[in-house]
């Protein structure tokens, strides 16, 4: 099997949208990103994959921290300005939790010290230790064989 084939493959599992935000002590850094997932509630623990040739990569090794913005169905925008795809012409908004830059209005924010850093292939993961949380209402933005979507909760018989 070639690369595109597997992640044409990895692309019919729908996720949800992030964007990955830290601070370098002058600049906030953000990056939209699919790879995340929750580990563990005690102690509380999520990890993020990162390519290794991601600028992002260094930008977190040097703070020690992130946060994961679980984007909504209005935050579009956004995801596509981190991802280099199109740049949001009014800027992003951010606010601050426990010094780590945040997406304002995301539908929740995880922020996180790093825990652990494992390379595996080409991508390295930081697990995080979670410090907080800031959560808001709304509808997730949603990803799917490359095409941004919205949920749509099933009714049942």
């Amino acid at each position: 099997m070639d690369s595109r084939e597997f992640r044409n493959a990895m692309g019919k599992f729908a996720t949800g949208v992030t964007v990955i935000t830290t601070n370098d002590g002058t600049n906030t850094h953000g990056m939209t990103a699919n790879a995340f997932m929750s580990i563990s509630l005690d102690p509380k623990l999520i990890t993020i994959s990162i390519d290794n040739k991601a600028n992002m990569l260094q930008k977190i090794k040097a703070s020690g921290q992130y946060a994961v913005n679980f984007l909504s169905d209005k935050q579009q925008d956004i995801s596509m300005n981190f991802a280099g795809q199109k740049k949001k012409e009014d800027g992003v908004d951010f606010g601050d939790v426990q010094g780590v830059p945040v997406i304002k209005d995301a539908l929740a924010s995880v922020v996180c010290d790093v825990d652990q850093e494992i390379v595996v292939g080409d991508h390295t993961l930081f697990i995080g230790k979670v410090k907080d949380v800031k959560v808001t209402e709304g509808n997730p933005l949603t990803f799917y064989c490359g095409k941004y979507g919205d949920y749509r909760q099933k009714e049942y018989a």
